[in-house]
């Protein structure tokens, strides 16, 4: 199983240097894992950037991967991963998804890089 984090999905849809590197685990709808937090965060930077047309053809694009909802077991996790890796809220809980569902993390985020079964592509 894949995920790919908000700034993987915005560097492809963007078609930034780093694109090529998730463009396998996009690829492959059937493993690609998609928490709702990141739907919501390239929502909200695509629609401020280009507008609601393109950020919405985005989010379709996204929901071709299985969308995965907030549930408490996962916010009890994701706030004990936020706490122990001092991570913000939505990568709390983009990691505990990927935790969850034993899947690799794909990002360019730097808070991720020292963390076991992610992989970090820095930001071009």
């Amino acid at each position: 199983m894949n995920i790919v984090d908000s700034s993987g999905w915005l560097a492809y849809f963007a078609d930034e240097p780093n694109a090529e590197h998730f463009l396998a685990p996009l690829s492959d709808s059937a493993l690609l894992v998609v928490p709702t937090v990141t739907i919501y965060e390239v929502f909200k930077v695509i629609l401020r950037e280009s507008g609601e047309n393109e950020a919405l053809q985005a989010i379709v694009a996204m929901q071709k991967g299985t969308v995965v909802d907030m549930n408490t077991p996962l916010a009890i996790t994701a706030s004990k991963l936020s706490l122990e890796h001092n991570l913000p809220m939505a990568d709390s809980i983009i990691l505990a998804t990927a935790q969850e569902f034993k899947a690799i993390l794909w990002t360019q985020d730097s808070d991720f890089k020292n963390i076991s079964n992610v992989k970090y592509f820095p930001k071009k």
